[in-house]
């Protein structure tokens, strides 16, 4: 894949680029000529997908992050711009996921869901906002999820983190209308990602049947990260003069075999 420099240069800045729907946003905006820093806490992986991407032509720089920590925020906004120049477009995506019932969660591992997802994304924001704010410009998107409208069970702290996205999102695009700064929020349904792929197979089949149980799993289906990175893109390539606030990406139901017509 030849990547060809976009016309209008705008510094990208994805955080949890390591894996997932990061990693696919990261690849695809890069593949529309954006400059792009990968950020992350696994630093060999955003490597990895730098070098494919540069080696392609593109423009990509690997930038260690941890959105726990404001030192590291700090540094890795200051590594991204001194490497691209000012940022347009940021993604704040980075997270994991644990779950548990409500009332047997440890405390901590509640609360480091809501710091991670919640707390974490701010951080990112509280970073780069004032800077695009000063030159009249940038896209900043939130990476939500549809458990904000659609809680599940074992899912408390993650729903909690999300549900306060939501929150953030719906605030602050009050504060920056007429900045020049657009701030949306993509919300997807369940996508392949590494998150919850190291989940004990007993909690998680008990979760499931919890899901199923309150009609919260209605198909067996999963997006690929890529359609994510689709709606995304999508989002902060929105001309001037509009603004994309919020999507919500599900996916597809499986089309019965005896109505396909590609089979």
């Amino acid at each position: 894949m030849a990547y060809i420099p976009h016309p209008d240069r705008r510094p990208v800045l994805v955080a949890g680029a390591s894996s997932g729907i990061g990693a696919a946003t990261a690849e695809r905006l890069a593949g529309a000529g954006y400059p792009v820093a990968l950020a992350a806490r696994r630093v060999e992986k955003l490597q990895e997908l730098a070098d494919r991407i540069n080696e392609a032509g593109g423009e990509a720089v690997a930038v260690p992050l941890d959105v726990t920590d404001q030192q590291s925020v700090t540094a890795a906004v200051a590594q991204a711009e001194a490497a691209l120049g000012p940022l347009e477009i940021v993604v704040a995506g980075a997270g994991d996921l644990r779950v548990g019932l409500g009332h047997e969660m440890p405390v901590d591992d509640w609360a480091d869901q809501i710091n991670i997802h919640l707390v974490g994304a701010y951080r990112v924001y509280r970073a780069v906002i004032e800077g695009m704010i000063s030159r009249t410009r940038g896209d900043f998107v939130f990476i939500g999820s549809d458990v904000a409208a659609h809680p599940r069970p074992w899912s408390s702290a993650y729903v909690a983190a999300k549900s306060g996205v939501d929150g953030l999102v719906a605030t602050v695009q009050l504060e920056l209308e007429g900045t020049g700064v657009r701030v949306g929020i993509v919300r997807p349904g369940q996508t392949l990602t590494g998150m919850g792929m190291d989940m004990d197979p007993e909690v998680g089949e008990k979760m499931l049947n919890d899901w199923i149980k309150f009609g919260l799993a209605r198909h067996g289906n999963f997006m690929e990260p890529e359609h994510l990175a689709i709606a995304i893109e999508t989002m902060v390539t929105m001309p001037r003069g509009a603004h994309m606030r919020e999507v919500e990406v599900e996916a597809e139901g499986a089309i019965p075999k005896s109505k396909r017509t590609d089979i």
